[in-house]
């Protein structure tokens, strides 16, 4: 790893064609400043995203990248980091993406605690599709296919996440663009499964979570009497329905990453040339 990498060395030649003010221009600056910072270079990162507008930011990073199945991004970015653990991996999804059809994926990542870095661009909104609502949508929130509201809590990632064993969750702002690079420093330096959801406004069809409110709202732990280590206290701070929260919520410090505890050290990115002896003859029995 080199300490001369600049975060414009994760900037690829292809424009971002995301709406103009849309907020993960600042989410994606935030990571390549996070890996810039932790000594990363574009050579030893691998970027997976998943479908949505989200899904994109593999386009717009110079790095290794692989654009995935909707909801499906976390599986592959797992398989990426124990066949290969000496790079560095960051999945890179939305609130539709990634708490909704991949909400499967995203309960058995965080419980398997692979040592990678999963960073979830919430708008609250399905922006790609033209605006319905999402996971995370305001029980009451209007959008053309719900227009009286979903009618239903919206999931709460942290609670999930907390519930599913996870080591390591954050809740960030892509426009406080120090404080949400921090953030997704600590989670990349964080041994195991390292969750940041991030408000990322969508300012086309969300006008309701916009940047003002955020900038309203957000409480920042930091400025709290707060413990991430401490269960409890990140218990109730994502329990907590009567504020937004920006920082470290919870950090297990006696975090064990899945590939040390099962002695997944080795490099197994590199395959002989050949099918491996008696590889036809499976193929030939069962297809």
């Amino acid at each position: 790893m080199s300490s001369e990498i600049r975060f414009t060395d994760f900037k690829s030649d292809k424009q971002p064609t995301w709406c103009p003010g849309c907020g993960d221009f600042g989410t994606m600056n935030g990571m390549m400043k996070a890996l810039a910072n932790t000594g990363n270079d574009p050579d030893n990162t691998f970027v997976v995203a998943g479908i949505g507008c989200s899904g994109k930011i593999g386009t717009y990073m110079h790095s290794y990248a692989l654009h995935g199945v909707h909801g499906r991004a976390l599986p592959v970015g797992a398989g990426v980091k124990l066949a290969n653990p000496d790079l560095e991996v960051m999945v890179a999804g939305g609130d539709g993406d990634g708490y909704s059809i991949g909400a499967g994926h995203f309960v058995h990542a965080v419980r398997r605690n692979v040592d990678m870095t999963y960073v979830v661009m919430d708008n609250r909104i399905y922006g790609l599709t033209k605006g319905q609502a999402s996971p995370t949508s305001r029980e009451d929130f209007e959008t053309s296919t719900t227009p009286d509201g979903p009618q239903q809590p919206p999931v709460n990632p942290m609670a999930l996440a907390l519930a599913s064993g996870a080591t390591f969750i954050a809740q960030s702002f892509s426009t406080d663009a120090q404080r949400h690079a921090e953030i997704v420093q600590k989670a990349i330096e964080h041994d195991g499964f390292g969750f940041v959801n991030v408000f990322s406004p969508c300012v086309t069809f969300n006008d309701v979570d916009t940047y003002d409110y955020f900038r309203d709202s957000l409480v920042d732990l930091a400025e709290e009497d707060h413990d991430p280590t401490d269960y409890d206290d990140a218990k109730d701070a994502i329990l907590d329905g009567n504020k937004e929260y920006q920082g470290v919520i919870w950090q297990n410090e006696e975090s064990v990453p899945y590939g040390e505890k099962h002695g997944v050290t080795e490099d197994m990115s590199q395959v002989d040339e050949g099918a491996p002896e008696g590889a036809m003859d499976l193929v030939r029995e069962f297809y």
